[in-house]
């Protein structure tokens, strides 16, 4: 597709543009909404599986569909994506509760790893490395302009209306860049012969589902040390060690294990792990802070989140310009992760005096970092690999990157849980003990044993109001306690970010900058040396 006119390819991104960002709408609308959604529906506790089964059931489907597309060419994995993406969304508004949420999710998901994988593949069809800088930066402007828009309407939902519009509103959307795709999109003659590697997709689920548990229960639900934990952990070490030797002998594997002997490769998706829970980190847990700590409303706290979403499609645009016109990549991605991890660090500095008005100074450098150096590992890879690669290796750093996110969101679930009930118990022990309440006021309290309470202010004006007079001041101190409990768990949460971005910095810092090639073609004439294509066939000679 790299030499088809300017014009076909203009009318091509945009129906990939229409299929993303209607993904993204659905994904981003999420946000914000989702503290209120779970205090309804219940299940505090399995708030991070809402994220982690999407980020689950996205990863696997992207590394398979890479390769299948690289096989059968994109254009079905997009519709077909779509498709289960729409029955997801309409699904996930029919839930009763939070086990069937995170069940919809999961098959949700599915769709979604489907849609960004070819997507950014799609990318690499058309243009060569050169060139894909402004075009990744133009699909991350569609990314920004759903996450400006998603939880701002989010927000608005759960305020005024009832929760399962949050995931019926764009559905029409849906249909629309779906025709789009089905009109705009060519079709390409698919490799016969090509082998399906089955058991690589399976060992790989395998591989990942446990480790996802184990992070998940590990220091909340069960001790480290503890039989199931180990157990988990163990399964997925097996599982690993099998999908190895799976891809050893596989005429066509799913994951091309010679593609890490490329260390630009293997570099950047280890950065794009680390970036994955840096993001995640800062986008589900920071509306907590605005909630739960601040008080903001949902529909408010929407707009606090917004500077970090303009301020990540501004750079993300600026950057994959730089990028195309210089060549030059390495120094901005050192300087965007830093902005990423300063930001963080700030994060983690905040208490319960902090305002909206700080948050949103520190989400605008998360975000500017973010948008700086997110497009610039895929690029990496793309470039580092050859083209008939292109499908499977950009799929990877979705892979990666939903991993990072995974992982990250499951750790630091437990950081916050585990931090909660030691900051609970230490203010518990600080504060003397009030005079027994009777048993009825007695009951009106027990709402606030839960912090979980501070995500519905409705509830709690209507327990204050509930209560006599003299009791003001113990409700009071008691929902001042619950807000100095969530803010400091969530400082350690936002520091465990820092550390993981700070790591992701030394990652770059070892990544040999390449000249970024100027065609797609594999076999065309030799690239100069020190190229995309030498490094590719030395690494692979050695």
């Amino acid at each position: 597709m790299e030499h088809l006119d300017a014009k076909r390819k203009m009318t091509i991104m945009l129906a990939i543009m229409a299929s993303m960002l209607f993904a993204a709408l659905n994904q981003t609308i999420v946000g914000n909404a989702l503290p209120r959604i779970v205090s309804k529906l219940g299940g505090m506790s399995y708030f991070n599986w809402v994220f982690t089964i999407y980020m689950l059931t996205s990863s696997i489907t992207a590394i398979l569909v890479g390769k299948l597309s690289d096989i059968y060419g994109r254009k079905p994995f997009l519709l077909i994506g779509i498709g289960v993406f729409v029955m997801g969304s309409l699904l996930c508004g029919t839930a009763t509760d939070i086990f069937q949420l995170i069940l919809y999710r999961g098959f949700q998901g599915l769709g979604g790893g489907m849609i960004m994988s070819t997507a950014f593949t799609s990318v690499g069809d058309l243009f060569p490395p050169r060139e894909r800088g402004r075009w990744q930066g133009a699909l991350s402007a569609a990314f920004g302009v759903a996450s400006v828009l998603g939880p701002t309407l989010g927000g608005y939902i759960v305020d005024h209306w009832e929760w399962h519009w949050v995931f019926w509103i764009f559905l029409p959307f849906g249909l629309v860049a779906f025709m789009l795709i089905w009109w705009l999109f060519p079709s390409v003659s698919h490799k016969e012969n090509e082998p399906i590697d089955i058991a690589g997709s399976a060992f790989l689920a395998f591989t990942i589902t446990p480790i996802l548990l184990a992070f998940s229960w590990a220091g909340s639900k069960y001790a480290w040390s503890s039989p199931i934990i180990i157990g988990l952990f163990s399964g997925s070490m097996l599982a690993l060690a099998l999908f190895i030797w799976v891809e050893l002998k596989a005429k066509n594997p799913v994951l091309p294990l010679h593609l890490f002997g490329n260390r630009v490769f293997t570099l950047s998706n280890l950065v794009n792990f680390t970036l994955g829970i840096g993001m995640f980190g800062a986008i589900i847990y920071t509306p907590f802070f605005i909630q739960g700590v601040i008080g903001t409303s949902a529909t408010q706290s929407s707009f606090v989140t917004i500077p970090l979403t303009l301020s990540m499609v501004v750079a993300s645009i600026i950057g994959g310009q730089i990028v195309s016109r210089t060549g030059r990549y390495k120094g901005l991605a050192l300087f965007g992760i830093l902005l990423m991890a300063g930001g963080m660090y700030l994060m983690s500095l905040l208490d319960t005096d902090a305002t909206n008005e700080s948050v949103v100074l520190y989400m605008i450098v998360i975000g500017t970092g973010l948008g700086i150096a997110f497009p610039i590992f895929t690029l990496t890879v793309q470039n580092a690999v050859e083209h008939r690669h292109l499908g499977v290796a950009t799929s990877s750093t979705q892979l990666f990157r939903q991993m990072g996110g995974t992982v990250g969101v499951a750790v630091m679930g437990t950081i916050l849980s585990s931090h909660m009930k030691d900051e609970m118990s230490r203010l518990a022990a600080q504060h003397p003990t009030q005079p027994a309440p009777s048993p009825a006021l007695a009951q009106k309290l027990s709402a606030l044993h839960n912090p979980q309470i501070l995500l519905n202010p409705d509830r709690l004006v209507q327990i204050r109001n509930s209560l006599p007079e003299s009791m003001a001041g113990m409700f009071d101190q008691i929902v001042l306690m619950l807000r100095t409990t969530l803010a400091h768990a969530l400082d350690s949460v936002f520091l465990a970010g820092a550390i993981v971005l700070f790591t992701a910095l030394v990652f770059t810092l070892w990544l040999k900058e390449i000249p970024l090639r100027t065609s797609n073609r594999s076999d065309g004439p030799p690239q100069r040396e020190g190229s995309a294509d030498c490094v590719v066939q030395e690494q692979a000679s050695t």
